[in-house]
């Protein structure tokens, strides 16, 4: 109750009327803090479905493991997804590590890496929330299962950039792709000061020969693979604002060691695109790249040759679209190519793995009729062709 006090000679007195007051809510423990870092950018797949690709962050403040038992997503307040044990423990990574796990270690912080794909013409929501269900060690008995809830998360109808292809020809395989590839999607690194997921939609495009092969010849040369030296293409005009030309090529089959971040990318090409746009290529041949900083470039125009420089394990073209010309202080942005043809598709990452390290023909799912694709972002593991 609020007491208004008047001023008298020789000091205060109570007013006779009070103004009564609400009672406070409840206070409750909250062992399990949520947190959203960016809201997600609904884009079209190549499947043609809309995709919503972001992390949960997850904090377990209690000193005891918590296991996370279901994740609940919710848009406007209808069920959009629901994790189980399992789905969770596949997706959940602990900060700092490239291994995921249901289980939370006392005190710590997870990343719990989410892709909602909303059906076929349904509308896309203008908020999230979720509920995440945990059991805490640390509570005591009848009071160890929690739900957490995080509500009010905006999604971010930013306008996704439509793009032309970063190559030209047919048999590109898109490699490590979004959204449920592990070595893009769920790379995320403490960079001067702050996380970020600059891959979050980064692609490696490789390419088959005639035999479904990625090489053919010692998988330990460059000149063995097939995508190697083809020409590298500008998706848009823009303006470049990094060029590197110096790194050599490495030999394929295992990362090369002692890189500094600033060799990760090999040669390199960053493309200011506008609006907040960039455009990154990387592991280009040494001495193939064609243009300058500050040059002006035009879509389709060649800006080097693939090659196998820097952080590698094989030729390929890494291609990504962030939102700064940083390649890793960056939030990575999604993308929608503006034409092209899916004309099979992989088993998966593991089967092309293992085609790629042994130089094995990789059995193909084809597709037929082709499909044309326009104005869509190549998911995982698709055979590309480029007009």
């Amino acid at each position: 109750m609020l007491i208004l006090l008047i001023s008298v000679v020789g000091g205060f007195a109570p007013l006779a009327a009070a103004v009564s007051a609400k009672a406070p809510a409840p206070q409750t423990m909250s062992p399990m803090l949520l947190s959203i870092r960016n809201g997600p950018i609904p884009f079209v797949g190549s499947d043609g479905h809309t995709h919503l690709v972001y992390e949960l962050w997850l904090n377990n403040f209690s000193s005891g493991d918590a296991a996370v038992e279901q994740v609940q997503i919710l848009g406007d307040g209808h069920l959009l997804a629901t994790l189980d044990k399992s789905h969770v423990a596949a997706r959940l990574q602990p900060a700092g590590l490239r291994v995921s796990s249901g289980t939370m270690a006392p005190s710590s912080v997870s990343l719990l890496f989410l892709h909602v794909v909303l059906p076929k013409g349904a509308a896309i929501p203008s908020q999230l929330s979720h509920q995440v269900k945990a059991h805490f060690d640390a509570a005591p008995p009848g009071h160890q299962e929690w739900t957490s809830t995080l509500a009010g998360t905006r999604i971010d109808r930013r306008r996704v950039a439509v793009i032309g292809p970063p190559l030209k020809g047919e048999r590109y395989v898109s490699a490590d792709s979004c959204c449920d590839a592990t070595r893009h999607t769920r790379a995320a690194l403490p960079i001067d000061g702050a996380v970020w997921v600059a891959q979050r939609y980064a692609v490696d495009w490789e390419q088959l020969n005639p035999d479904n092969r990625i090489c053919a010849g010692p998988t330990n040369l460059v000149k063995s693979y097939t995508i190697y030296g083809k020409q590298v293409l500008a998706v848009a005009d823009g303006i470049v604002v990094t060029a590197i030309n110096d790194q050599p090529d490495v030999p394929p089959g295992s990362f090369p060691p002692g890189l500094t971040l600033d060799q990760a990318d090999g040669n390199a090409v960053i493309l200011d695109l506008g609006g907040g746009n960039y455009a990154m290529y990387a592991h280009m041949q040494p001495g193939s790249v064609r243009v300058a900083v500050g040059d002006k470039v035009t879509r389709g125009q060649v800006l080097g040759l693939v090659g196998n420089s820097g952080n590698t394990l094989a030729p390929h073209l890494h291609f990504q679209m962030m939102d700064s010309a940083r390649s890793l202080e960056s939030n990575g942005l999604p993308y929608e190519i503006e034409r092209y043809q899916i004309t099979a598709s992989t088993p998966g990452t593991e089967a092309f793995d293992q085609a790629e390290a042994n130089g094995t023909p990789i059995a193909l799912m084809p597709v037929s009729p082709p499909r044309q694709v326009t104005s869509a972002l190549p998911l995982d593991q698709l055979i590309i062709s480029f007009p």
